[in-house]
């Protein structure tokens, strides 16, 4: 069973960095964490293409600018029609897989780009939008995110009526993002199984992004997937404390936080590459340049990585794992897993501890195309497109 991964950023790093020029995905691109080449080296079979915007902008203009990020996804997949294949469907992404193609799937991270209206949610569904990450790590109106104080108890009125409306037309819920007040409300009135798209075991390291144990128990009770992520601030308790005592030192030091800088989208007729000149902007640290030669970020390991993954089964069960690297979403990756070539690596290590080869297969994809499914079932308007 090849790879279902539930998170992956190319689109913004192609906004970021090339407005959205798509071309040359089939050699290796080093300032990318994803090609076609490694895509195909890591055994993806399936890939979640993150629409992310940032979660601080106005919602109008998040809108807007998840309609661009769509629009790339597309572009790219028709660019390359021999390797990568759109897909709506648990029979789509089978289909796709037989066929020799690598699935594409849209998931939008955050409920900040539904701008608080079900006809967008049902707009962007018709586009092929297969989950919403409720959450980014700003709250919205209506959910708390993992990363602010709760402000409506989890969700709210609204809150609910948007998750209702997202399992009624065939929309993966997924809480990666969210308190965990929120996880706990989401659960209560979902009706579907519902996804973690790229987070981890907090039990294992105590950060705000990963799932706890509770959650993990009521996740196996709903029928879900975690799907365990690689980001190293999330699966190493060192690197994690190093982050908090970078940001403590900062903050000693008076500098500003630092905050995602968002380019903006090539306008009609011009050079995408016009769009993106001179970004990212030059960080100006040098006031923290002494700290961080004295204190050396840690590495993390796939092993650690196989802890979470490990932790996750011992509590949730092998049937509702899954892997969401966030490749190209994050500025540091594990070693081992340097890109999406490195799936396997992760693979070996669990089967050195033990996996059998049926359960590689449901944590690889078996596991996220049954809640694919049972979503599809559940539905009582689907409205992805039917090809």
């Amino acid at each position: 069973m090849p790879i279902i991964d539930g998170h992956n950023d190319l689109p913004m790093q192609l906004r970021a960095r090339t407005g959205y020029d798509v071309g040359g995905l089939t050699r290796r691109r080093p300032e990318f964490h994803t090609d076609i080449p490694r895509l195909r080296a890591g055994g993806v079979g399936a890939q979640f293409w993150s629409v992310y915007v940032p979660s601080d902008l106005p919602e109008p203009e998040a809108v807007v600018a998840t309609m661009e990020q769509i629009d790339a996804v597309y572009r790219m997949t028709a660019a390359y029609p021999a390797d990568l294949a759109m897909a709506y469907t648990a029979g789509d992404v089978e289909r796709a897989i037989a066929a020799g193609k690598i699935a594409s799937l849209i998931g939008i991270e955050g409920g900040h780009s539904l701008a608080t209206s079900l006809g967008v949610l049902r707009s962007f569904a018709r586009l092929g939008a297969r989950y919403v990450t409720l959450t980014h790590n700003n709250n919205t109106s209506w959910a708390d995110s993992a990363v602010e104080p709760p402000e409506v108890g989890g969700l709210s009125d609204v809150g609910r009526a948007i998750v209702h409306e997202m399992q009624r037309i065939g929309v993966l819920v997924d809480l990666s993002h969210v308190a965990p007040v929120t996880m706990h409300a989401a659960l209560d009135v979902s009706t579907a199984p519902v996804i973690f798209s790229h987070s981890s075991a907090r039990a294992i390291t105590d950060h705000r992004r990963n799932v706890p144990d509770d959650v993990l128990v009521r996740l196996r009770d709903n029928g879900g997937v975690v799907q365990l992520t690689f980001v190293p601030y999330f699966v190493s308790d060192e690197v994690r404390a190093w982050a908090q005592a970078a940001a403590a030192e900062s903050a000693r030091l008076g500098l500003p936080e630092e905050t995602d800088a968002w380019p903006r989208a090539p306008r009609p007729g011009e050079d995408p590459l016009a769009a993106v000149a001179g970004f990212p902007p030059p960080a100006v640290r040098d006031p923290l340049a002494a700290w961080l030669a004295a204190n050396p970020r840690p590495t993390a390991t796939v092993a650690q990585v196989a802890d979470h993954v490990e932790h996750a089964r011992e509590v949730a069960g092998v049937d509702h794992l899954g892997l969401g690297g966030d490749f190209d979403g994050t500025n540091t990756v594990p070693e081992g897993l340097e890109d999406v070539s490195g799936y396997p690596r992760l693979l070996q290590e669990l089967a050195d501890r033990g996996w059998s080869e049926p359960d590689l297969e449901k944590l690889t994809g078996r596991n996220v195309l049954r809640v694919m499914r049972a979503t599809e079932e559940a539905a009582t308007e689907p409205l992805w497109p039917r090809c």
